[in-house]
């Protein structure tokens, strides 16, 4: 199943045409890859803004494995000095998710428990917690209609709702828009438990890479604090051998 791989990774499609008995859900999974990817490593700039404004640039190196009940993402803050150090771990297995973060101000590991904790901003970008978790979740966690055909950017697109199965989701529901020839996602609006409109996640300059179509530059915006985060991906590398200690909780501490 296809993931909405967020941060500094991707979401991931396959070129395909839309055939007479395709599903809301099988044009959001895409055609099976003709390249299986494991692992992804990927450095980033995340420019935080308001009001349009930029508020600060972060540097991050980010390390994820995406098996079939073992999805595995390490983060590491690498500039500017006053965060740098700053490690996050999210471990998910079979259903059960672990989220802890490293913070060199406090010099301890903090676990990330509870809704009320997932809903924080991961150091003050507009990505929560939980959108770490829910952006990687399988679509097979969600039921998929197709809404309907709009242009998005000039480009015609399928909008498709996604309701979460689990009715103790954070979102009530997403709506993602997917172009109808590239099938790159480009557009994601996110409704809280009262089906308001919270934030937006839009996707562009895909490119390939290592036989990938792939979005160089992700946006996420938070509606009412008119705030914005905004991912450039500087370098990446599909399948790339990662040490399995970097998801430990002593390299999380320690870095090493």
């Amino acid at each position: 199943m296809k993931k909405l791989l967020i941060l500094c990774t991707t979401v991931l499609f396959v070129i395909s045409g839309l055939n007479a008995d395709e599903t809301a859900e099988d044009i959001v999974k895409g055609k099976p890859s003709t390249i299986k990817i494991e692992t992804i490593g990927t450095r980033a700039r995340m420019e935080i803004q308001r009001n349009g404004s930029p508020l600060a640039e972060l540097l991050v190196d980010q390390y994820s494995v995406q098996k079939p009940n073992d999805q595995r993402t390490f983060i590491e803050i690498k500039a500017p000095a006053n965060v740098k150090g700053t490690r996050f771990l999210m471990v998910a297995k079979n259903g059960v998710t672990d989220q802890r973060i490293y913070l060199p101000s406090l010099g301890k590991v903090r676990r990330i428990t509870g809704q009320s904790e997932g809903t924080e901003n991961f150091l003050g970008t507009d990505f929560s917690y939980n959108d770490m978790e829910y952006l990687q979740r399988d679509t097979s966690l969600d039921t998929h209609t197709l809404l309907r055909e709009e242009e998005y950017g000039g480009v015609p697109c399928y909008v498709i709702e996604a309701v979460p199965k689990n009715a103790k989701s954070e979102y009530s529901k997403t709506n993602i828009w997917v172009e109808k020839d590239s099938r790159h996602v480009v557009k994601i609006t996110f409704y809280d438990r009262k089906n308001t409109l919270v934030k937006i996640l839009e996707m562009s300059n895909y490119e390939i890479t290592q036989g990938v179509d792939t979005p160089r530059t992700t946006k996420m915006t938070t509606l009412a604090l008119n705030t914005a985060t905004i991912i450039h991906i500087v370098k990446m590398q599909y399948n790339m051998n990662i040490p399995d200690k970097i998801f430990s909780p002593q390299y999380l501490e320690q870095g090493r």
